[in-house]
């Protein structure tokens, strides 16, 4: 059962680590590409504190996003902010969320994302902590996949494997990181595939983060996994 209270309290942790990261750059820095296609750093911190404002919209009824072009409009009217300014937002917008979290509710409850993705309420503060720990890494600020928290990194990934299980256009896939396994893609009595790797790489290749180049693949080529 998903601790929504536990996740909480890694949201928070999670916070502080990308606040601690975004204050280390200046305003030059802000202006520079991040790791994201067509995105500067700027971009990827008004990302993250909307997501904060889109998720307490969520947990109080109301829809995610006004619409997807509001979305956006709302991260390139926010990027090329000064850093004091995103970091004031970040503190703000996370302040926010954690009390809409921290409020008495319906954990069991479905919610509403983008694009019609339902889940369960309880798995928001765990939806938060994976833009921080993603974004973080996006940042390009010093952070790498393999410096985020082993729990965050196998429930990640555990997440990821799950979205992608039953799609026909991923073939049937096992994945193992030496320890753990998951299964992905078309369900079948056996996977056709079998990827392996650092538990880094593969999150990095399943969140597209990484081209997987360093998995080894047995039973064919490596799948290519459809965009998140």
């Amino acid at each position: 059962m998903t601790d929504h209270a536990h996740d909480l309290a890694r949201v928070q942790e999670a916070t502080e680590r990308l606040l601690s990261a975004a204050a280390a750059l200046d305003n030059a820095a802000l202006a520079e590409p991040s790791r994201l296609p067509g995105w500067t750093r700027g971009h990827v911190l008004a990302h993250i504190a909307r997501n904060a404002d889109a998720l307490v919209n969520v947990l109080e009824g109301r829809p995610m996003y006004v619409s997807p072009e509001a979305r956006d409009a709302d991260i390139e009217r926010d990027a090329p902010r000064p850093l004091e300014a995103h970091l004031t937002d970040l503190r703000d917008s996370a302040a926010r969320f954690d009390a809409a979290g921290s409020a008495p509710g319906d954990w069991n409850r479905t919610v509403e994302l983008r694009n019609g993705v339902t889940d369960v309420a309880a798995r928001l503060p765990f939806r938060r902590w994976a833009e921080l720990g993603l974004h973080l890494v996006d940042l390009g600020a010093g952070y790498e996949l393999e410096d985020l928290p082993v729990e965050f990194t196998e429930r990640e990934t555990e997440f990821l494997a799950r979205r992608f299980l039953g799609r026909a256009d991923v073939p049937p896939t096992s994945l193992s990181d030496g320890t753990r396994t998951w299964r992905t893609g078309l369900e079948a009595p056996e996977p056709e595939v079998a990827v392996t790797g650092t538990p880094a790489d593969l999150l990095g290749w399943l969140a597209g983060r990484r081209d997987g180049a360093a998995l080894e693949v047995k039973g064919g080529g490596l799948p290519a996994l459809p965009p998140l």
